[in-house]
């Protein structure tokens, strides 16, 4: 009997390098109308809310699986942390 050997999986890059999907443009302004449609909460209508509506909408689908939405939910955790240090800079020169 001959072993089956699946065929290699193709791997995902980890994004260590620039591979074109992590673009540092500030992502787009949703509506206040989206935000209201997406019941999302005023704590979380900022510059980032425009990646936030498709997080949830894919973490609600997969069931909050927590191995699944990972690029959404990466894109959206490093638009919080730009977010966060163009306050610090802000903090920072008002010193």
């Amino acid at each position: 009997a001959a072993l089956l050997i699946p065929p290699p999986r193709k791997l995902r890059s980890m994004g260590g390098g620039n591979d074109g999907h992590h673009d540092e443009a500030r992502p787009k302004q949703a509506s206040q109308a989206a935000m209201y449609d997406a019941k999302l909460d005023v704590a979380y209508r900022d510059q980032c809310a425009a990646l936030l509506i498709p997080l949830n909408k894919c973490r609600y689908e997969t069931m909050y699986a927590p191995w699944e939405c990972g690029h959404e939910r990466h894109t959206y955790e490093k638009c919080q942390y730009i977010e966060f240090q163009k306050r610090v800079a802000a903090l920072n020169q008002s010193k």
